[in-house]
């Protein structure tokens, strides 16, 4: 199982078009803009980078996936004018929204903590140090789920409410009459790590191996909605449990860090996701995407050596799975000298198709 891609190497494009951090752009069919919001009341603001499909009443439409990709440390004083660019979150956005069906929406989260350049998402992954790298994955308390889920909820108000002029509950009602509830399929979930913020993908698949193993145990069907999608916001999921049923697949870009833990490598980990596919009948898709910068980093030869772990403990359990796990490694730019470059530029290249 699995597929190995290659691309030649080519310097993408300018934007033909962009906008300021802070500008909220309502098209014929998307709403582009940022919003800072809070895991909790009084805690840090997470900046939240969304290019979100519209209906034709100018609300949120129902997405079928919502796609939320996690940057990494901070890049400042290169001079290079496209690392610079696809440093900020809302230009990622839109380069997201663009690999994306037109029925997917596209979120870009930047840690709300830095030690200096360095990311830090201790809301999401309890187990990282001052400088952001992980200690190990806990899934105790479902830390990076339940961080997601607000996440999600608390922009979707605060676009609602603060851009659109619309509430969640009008929005809501307008979208999904009661009529149709009964037949209401959730929107599916895309995680992407890139660079550090892979620490938040590694944190979501050791919980889901954690609640699919608990929920198995307890005979509970995690195939099926969570019947309180009726009363709650249809637009995103609303629990840990909601965004661990949704996933749909995980996409790690360019991610390495300056000690161990890029990867998963835990075998018993891996086996559990293989038996979660198998329980539920779903397709689940890991996607491993790279540059020289990190796979081929000599100083670093862990980050490799992990990837290549996981991708075969994961190609081990599809060969069991009946073609519901899905997995991919891909690989961008082969035979370029290493640079900090590439490392930005295979947000634009990636192919998440």
């Amino acid at each position: 199982m699995g597929n190995k891609v290659f691309s030649s190497y080519h310097r993408p494009s300018a934007p033909t078009s962009g906008s300021g951090d802070l500008a909220a752009a309502a098209s014929m069919d998307r709403w582009t803009g940022v919003v800072h919001v809070p895991l909790s009341r009084g805690g840090p603001l997470f900046r939240v980078a969304a290019s979100l499909v519209l209906s034709p009443a100018k609300t949120l439409a129902v997405p079928r996936a919502n796609a939320i990709l996690f940057t990494g440390d901070r890049v400042r004083g290169t001079g290079d004018p496209v690392i610079e660019r696809l440093s900020d979150a809302a230009h990622i956005a839109r380069v997201l929204a663009g690999k994306l069906c037109g029925e997917t929406n596209a979120w870009v989260v930047d840690a709300a903590c830095f030690a200096g350049p360095f990311a830090v998402y201790r809301e999401l992954v309890p187990s990282v140090n001052t400088a952001g790298d992980p200690k190990g994955y806990d899934p105790t308390g479902f830390s990076a789920a339940t961080g997601v889920a607000n996440i999600f909820a608390h922009s979707v108000a605060e676009i609602q409410n603060k851009f659109l002029g619309f509430s969640s509950k009008d929005a809501t009602v307008n979208q999904h009459p009661a009529a149709s509830l009964s037949s209401y399929c959730p929107p599916r979930t895309i995680i992407l790590g890139f660079s550090k913020g892979g620490v938040v993908a590694n944190q979501l698949v050791t919980e889901l191996s954690c609640w699919a193993s608990e929920s198995m145990k307890n005979f509970v069907d995690v195939s099926q909605p969570n019947p309180s999608h009726s009363s709650h916001n249809l637009l995103v999921p609303t629990s840990a449990s909601d965004v661990l049923s949704s996933i749909s697949e995980f996409h790690y870009v360019d991610v390495g860090l300056n000690c161990a833990g890029a990867y998963i490598t835990d075998q018993a980990m891996i086996k559990k996701i293989g038996d979660y596919v198998l329980h539920t009948g779903q397709n689940l898709r890991f996607v491993l995407h790279g540059t020289p910068r990190q796979w081929f980093d000599p100083n670093r030869s862990w980050i490799r050596k992990e990837k290549d772990i996981m991708l075969q403990l994961l190609r081990d359990e599809a060969k069991r799975c009946d073609g519901r796990l899905l997995v991919y490694e891909k690989m961008y730019f082969e035979g370029t000298p290493r640079s900090l470059l590439m490392h930005f530029e295979i947000l634009e290249v990636m192919d998440i198709s």
